[in-house]
């Protein structure tokens, strides 16, 4: 007998909105209708050309997962951590007790395309030691379940291949391209909660054929089944698979910092502002590219 699939409960158009200085962004996570997705916070979709970026501005209580789409994104932070991300690469940053940085487009180009997924931390983890954690294209690993069916594994397992990314927060991020007229089923833990998110084309999910199209969030039922099923019928389609174990825990965000009480909050900022508790490399720091 055919296992279930989990079904798709909602879909939600990411409109494009300002962000930073110069960037547009589609917002899937983080907008009304989605503010949060445990454990996840946020998605955008960002595009950025070559005079716009994200300049100089903190995080704590998160990780931040860049992974680019087209063109090139530089960043550089408060500890000298600087480099280039190109297409297919992937930046996973724990921010843990505190970070500042920079993220700007290389400015040699027209522009820069790519995904940027916020990731609650657990309370144990949120004051962590900030760290990195960066693949090349080439080293992120592919599964290929059928011909016509390529998925690139950036967190998590799919069809036996394994990402070798440590997630803190149990999570599977993965790049779906199919060919038309495809049918796959992706393993899913049973107690995650998870999205798909359309990049391009159309996408058929479930056992009722859910219709995704581009730029749409499409949240998955939370019924205890480890399967999904994605269809293709007459165009291809390009989408990312993104789920994670909920941490079930309370969420207190203010922009760029998320902890779990407002007193925590409170003492961040005035960590941030006195250059304390892992903001001590914050003082009189300017970033070089922005």
């Amino acid at each position: 007998m055919a296992s279930t699939s989990r079904s798709i409960i909602k879909s939600v158009l990411s409109r494009e909105q300002a962000e930073g200085a110069g960037a547009r962004v589609r917002r899937s996570i983080g907008r009304p209708e989605l503010r949060n997705h445990d454990p996840f916070l946020m998605l955008d979709e960002f595009n950025v050309d070559k005079n716009g970026g994200f300049p100089d501005h903190p995080h704590r209580g998160f990780e931040t997962v860049t992974y680019m789409l087209e063109g090139q994104f530089q960043h550089e932070d408060f500890a000298g951590h600087k480099g280039i991300i190109g297409p297919g690469d992937l930046q996973w940053m724990t921010a843990g007790r505190g970070i500042v940085h920079s993220e700007m487009p290389v400015k040699s180009q027209t522009r820069a395309h790519g995904l940027q997924l916020w990731i609650n931390l657990p309370q144990e983890h949120k004051m962590c030691e900030p760290q990195y954690q960066e693949l090349l294209d080439k080293e992120i690993p592919r599964a290929t379940p059928q011909e016509g069916v390529t998925v690139k594994v950036i967190a998590g397992e799919s069809h036996g291949v394994k990402s070798k990314v440590y997630t803190r927060t149990p999570t599977m991020y993965l790049d779906y391209k199919m060919d038309k007229n495809k049918t796959v089923e992706q393993s899913i833990p049973s107690s995650y909660t998870g999205f798909i998110y359309m990049l391009k084309g159309t996408a058929f999910i479930g056992d009722k054929e859910f219709e995704g199209k581009a730029h749409h969030t499409l949240t998955f039922s939370e019924d205890g089944a480890e399967t999904i099923k994605i269809q293709t019928k007459d165009e291809d389609a390009h989408f990312v698979v993104i789920a994670g174990e909920p941490l079930k825990e309370p969420i207190v965000q203010h922009g760029p910092f998320v902890m779990n009480t407002q007193e925590e909050i409170y003492k961040t900022f005035v960590d941030y502002q006195f250059n304390q508790n892992g903001f001590e490399r914050a003082r009189d720091w300017h970033s070089t590219i922005a």
